[in-house]
């Protein structure tokens, strides 16, 4: 999880567009894997809590939070998915397995 949020953090510019396309990355490659038994049931329900806080990041983005305050929601996320990837080894390299 800390690989997309890291992927976003690097971009020149965030927006919404940018958060849409890996949002739906995250939601295909989790269902992949939950599918293919890959992660767990918990494994899933936790990464969804991160791909959840970027939708809302992206919906604050769209009605114009400051640069500071995007920049602080994704340091708050990356923080979460930093401890979804402890509780959950490996999870982060199999969402990354999947990005083509």
């Amino acid at each position: 999880m800390r690989s997309s949020i890291n992927r976003l953090t690097g971009l020149a510019h965030l927006d919404s567009n940018s958060l849409t396309e890996e949002i739906s990355f995250l939601e295909n490659a989790l269902d992949q894997l939950l599918h293919t038994s890959r992660i767990s049931n918990d494994a899933y329900l936790a990464a969804g809590a991160v791909q959840g806080g970027l939708s809302m990041l992206g919906d604050m983005i769209d009605i114009g939070i400051s640069r500071s305050e995007v920049q602080e929601q994704l340091r708050q996320l990356l923080e979460r998915a930093g401890r979804v990837d402890e509780s959950h080894p490996g999870l982060d390299e199999a969402i990354e397995e999947r990005r083509v």
